[in-house]
C-alpha cells in the first residue's frame, strides 16, 4: 500500500485544481483544466504517441550516452589523482552554462539530426552519474583496500572486487538523478532543433489544454525512464534497497 500512497495524493491535487478553475471560472488561456488536458491526451492521442516515441528514443539515447560518459569519467578521474584536481572543477562549473545558450550552437555545428539532441541531453545528465561515481569510489572502506593490497592484490583488482561494487549504489542514484533530468533536456533539445517530438505540440502557447497534454507525456517518459533505473537496480543490487 505504501508504494500507491501518490495515488490519493495525485487524485487530491487534480481535484483540487479542477474545483479552483471551476469555482473561480479561471480563462482556460491562464490556466488549463484537468479535463481539458484529458480531452487533449485523448484527442491527440497519435500525434502523442509519434511524439513522444521520438522524444523517447532522444532521452534514452543521450541518458545512454551520459551513464557511460559519466562512469568513463569518474574512472578515470578517480585512477589519476592530478588529473582530478584540474579537471574536476571545470566539470562542475561548466554545468553552469545554460543548455539553452549552448543548444543553437551544437545544432548550428551538427545539424538538425539525432546527434545535437543526444548530445545535450547527455551534457545536462553527464554530471550527476560522474559525481556520485567518483563519491561511491572514495567511499569504499580502507580497510578492505589495505587487505587487498597485503593479498598482493593490484589496483585493478582493487577498483573491481572493492571499489566498484561499493560504488554501485552510488552510481544508481547519480542514474536515477540524470533520468529525471533526460526528459527536460529532451525538450530543450527539441526546442532548438526541432524533431517532431513532444516540443512540437507546445509550440502553440494559448493552446493550454494542448501544452498540458505535451507535459503530462513528458513526465510519463520520465518517471518511465526513473522507474526502469529502478528496476534495474533492483535486479543488479538487490541487497542494496532492503528495507
Amino acid at each position: 500500500m505504501r508504494r500507491l500512497a501518490w495515488v490519493p495524493a495525485l487524485i487530491a491535487i487534480v481535484a483540487a485544481w479542477q474545483a479552483w478553475i471551476d469555482l473561480r471560472d479561471v480563462p482556460d488561456y491562464v490556466a488549463p483544466a484537468p479535463s481539458d488536458i484529458a480531452r487533449a491526451l485523448w484527442d491527440e492521442r497519435s500525434t502523442f504517441a509519434s511524439e513522444g516515441l521520438v522524444t523517447l528514443r532522444e532521452m534514452l539515447a543521450g541518458f545512454a550516452a551520459a551513464v557511460a560518459g559519466g562512469l568513463a569519467a569518474a574512472i578515470l578521474l578517480h585512477r589519476i589523482r592530478w588529473l582530478r584536481g584540474a579537471v574536476y572543477p571545470l566539470l562542475v562549473a561548466s554545468q553552469s552554462i545554460p543548455v539553452v545558450a549552448i543548444a543553437p550552437l551544437l545544432v548550428i555545428g551538427l545539424g538538425f539530426g539525432l546527434a545535437p539532441k543526444v548530445l545535450i541531453v547527455a551534457l545536462v545528465c553527464f554530471l550527476p552519474v560522474t559525481v556520485s561515481a567518483l563519491d561511491g569510489f572514495a567511499s569504499a572502506p580502507a580497510d578492505l583496500r589495505r587487505t587487498m593490497r597485503t593479498l598482493n592484490a593490484s589496483p585493478r583488482a582493487i577498483f573491481w572486487r572493492v571499489e566498484l561494487p561499493w560504488a554501485a549504489p552510488r552510481i544508481f542514484s547519480g542514474a536515477r538523478i540524470a533520468a529525471a533530468y533526460a526528459a527536460v533536456a529532451a525538450l530543450f533539445a527539441e526546442y532548438a532543433g526541432g524533431s517532431g517530438g513532444l516540443a512540437d505540440s507546445m509550440h502553440d502557447q494559448l493552446d493550454t489544454g494542448l501544452v498540458g497534454a505535451a507535459v503530462v507525456m513528458l513526465a510519463a517518459l520520465a518517471l518511465a525512464l526513473f522507474g526502469a533505473v529502478v528496476l534495474l537496480e533492483r535486479v543488479a543490487l538487490p541487497w542494496a534497497r532492503e528495507g
